[in-house]
């Protein structure tokens, strides 16, 4: 089996529109295009024989290498240093705007900082996830790879008076490209999807023209950030990696740019997270909103303001809204599994598409409702025939709330009458009726408010274990389920509230290890699916967040600075955290980086207000 890097040491560069995976040594493993949700070209990552890669390196054997992002971008500078040189490429791709376009362009910039270096470029495309052949047509300005449903253009950035680039055709249809630098020098390399001609010749000056455009829209957009707290650069870093998973055209959040990286190294968790999940992306409106990032936040709500009205008011089993769409709100996501790929260090199957997506998650009525009622404090409203489609939709879940379901965790063990589900439905009832109040919107009110006080008593009923003193999983069980943490988030009950304390309590002995957070025992609660899973890192901010609203803010701090030291060296996180402490799952999660921002924003508040008390 190959020699694998790990999750962690990858960086993300985009465009807006899709976004590739850069190794800490200088390999594109990673890239579908034209979309995030397209089948890849580079996908080293899950096969490095068969996926495909565009790599760059020096031609010394012997070289160590650092990464970083240019300060306030998302420019990814990786360095080599060698004995006769240092030397660093930087990769990003310019932002394509928000009109959907096949063009995109991934921008490698090769320079030699001290002494002299020869780099080695190796590109092994691979269309259609490694299942369509390609051609190669070389040309002096650069080549061509051709499969039958797209081309990258690959130009080359020089001067007139430079030495003809060195080449061979490697494989059946691969290059490899040997340039030469000195100190001062700067070079490189556009690959380009859908060109608009042949392979060109590029300046230097056009070339750095390009960076600099680039290095600025990202300095311009993350100028609006209004946060000013304790971690800064880490939340802020959030951010830039927020906005890079957004699919601009739409405002489509997706939960993860990768599939099939494991949940545990030669299982079968292995999921594509290239999709936009009602749930993750709801959630987003806070993190936006609460960091002053308003038109990201109303791109999203005009997106699930449409996921409402397409399908307000048909008759399904699965509801009015599906758990998932494509970043263009399409609901095609058929799952199949990439037989030809062995997976990341041998994690099969590989899967494409999620089955999950017609999957019954109640929840997502309330994490729907809630981002729409905390939009319109903010001044982002819904139109007239979205609040029609809104009742249409409550219609629905006043029939369909008191039902099992898959749950937030999609299992695929059977359905069960899960607690979250029922909170979060009891969330969508109660926002419905505070909007139709604030804004005087009609409403049928008193069924509403029948069916949210019904939920309450029975979550408090049949949600409960007197034994435990805890809110369980599901009704009829005594396993716990860390998705309850965000009870007294929304509302639901108190901080304070005895119930509640008891229940953080429980949780603190059992899911929580080294300030780490399980996000269920699967053993006592089985989900359908074999092997087990790290530390789930979002449910380990969501528990900062709860620590730091019941009062436990000296706690809330030090689980918090802990988990930051389980980020990569960028400041990235994927899904899960493993024993070993290596990162699992798909990288970077939208979702981790959310509940970061909640956290610290949170976390934020409470100290502040408790420094002013003791002064």
């Amino acid at each position: 089996m190959a020699d694998y890097p790990l999750i962690e040491n990858h960086g993300l560069i985009g465009d807006l529109q899709t976004a590739a995976l850069v190794t800490t040594d200088g390999t594109i493993d990673w890239f579908c295009c034209p979309r995030f949700d397209s089948p890849s070209v580079f996908g080293a990552l899950l096969d490095w024989e068969k996926g495909g890669h565009f790599t760059v390196k020096p031609t010394e054997s012997t070289y160590t290498t650092k990464q970083l992002y240019l300060p306030d971008t998302a420019v990814l500078v990786t360095r080599f240093m060698t004995e006769t040189g240092a030397g660093e490429v930087v990769d990003f791709m310019p932002v394509t705007g928000t009109t959907a376009t096949d063009r995109h362009r991934l921008v490698r910039m090769l320079r030699c900082v001290r002494g002299t270096m020869t780099f080695q470029v190796d590109i092994a495309p691979r269309f259609d996830y490694g299942r369509k052949p390609h051609t190669l047509h070389v040309t002096e300005n650069g080549a061509v790879f051709a499969s039958e449903d797209l081309e990258l253009t690959l130009s080359v950035v020089r001067e007139p008076e430079d030495d003809r680039l060195v080449h061979t055709v490697t494989g059946e249809h691969d290059l490899r490209v040997e340039l030469g630098l000195e100190a001062g020098q700067q070079r490189g390399l556009v690959m380009e999807s859908a060109a608009d001609g042949p392979p060109r010749e590029i300046r230097v000056a056009e070339f750095q023209e390009l960076f600099a455009e680039t290095r600025e829209y990202w300095r311009s957009w993350l100028r609006q950030s209004r946060y000013t707290g304790r971690w800064r650069e880490t939340v802020e870093r959030s951010a830039v990696t927020l906005k890079l998973m957004t699919y601009a055209p739409s405002g489509a959040l997706v939960a993860a740019p990768t599939a099939g990286l494991p949940e545990q190294l030669g299982g079968e968790r292995n999921w594509d997270y290239r999709f936009t999940w009602i749930r993750d992306a709801s959630f987003s409106v806070y993190a936006l909103l609460g960091l002053g990032f308003t038109d990201e936040a109303r791109a999203f709500i005009g997106w699930l303001s449409d996921r409402v009205k397409e399908k307000a008011g048909r008759d399904t089993d699965t509801g009015p809204l599906n758990i998932m769409y494509r970043v263009d709100g399409s609901s095609d996501l058929y799952e199949e599994t990439l037989e030809h790929w062995e997976g990341y260090q041998g994690s099969a199957p590989v899967r494409i598409g999620n089955g999950a997506a017609t999957q019954l998650q109640l929840d997502i009525y309330g994490e729907a409702l809630d981002s729409i009622s905390f939009a319109h404090q903010h001044g982002i409203h819904l139109d007239v025939h979205g609040w029609k489609s809104l009742r249409t939709l409550l219609a629905w879940l006043v029939d369909h709330w008191d039902q099992a379901g898959e749950g937030v965790w999609e299992t695929r063990g059977g359905r069960q009458n899960f607690t979250y589900g029922r909170v979060m439905s009891w969330v969508a009832f109660d926002r419905a009726l505070r909007l139709a109040v604030e804004h005087g919107r009609p409403a049928e009110s008193g069924r509403w408010a029948a069916e949210r006080d019904s939920i309450y008593e029975q979550v408090l009923a049949k949600g409960w274990d007197p034994g435990r003193k805890a809110f369980v999983q599901h009704y009829g069980s005594d396993v716990l389920d860390s998705s309850l943490l965000r009870m007294p988030t929304v509302g639901f009950i108190t901080p304070d509230d005895p119930m509640w304390r008891s229940t953080l309590d429980a949780m603190d002995r059992e899911l929580v290890t080294d300030s780490l957070v399980y996000r269920y025992n699967p053993e006592a609660s089985p989900d359908g699916l074999r092997g087990s899973e790290g530390t789930f890192s979002l449910c380990t901010f969501m528990y900062v967040d709860a620590l730091a609203r019941a009062g436990r803010t000296d706690q809330a701090r030090l689980v918090l600075e802990k988990m930051m030291t389980y980020a990569n060296h960028l400041g990235l996180f994927s899904e899960e955290i493993a024993l070993t402490g290596r990162q699992l799952g798909n990288f970077p999660q939208a979702f981790t980086h959310l509940a970061l921002i909640d956290a610290a924003i949170t976390l934020d508040e409470r100290l502040n207000r408790s420094q002013q008390d003791r002064d």
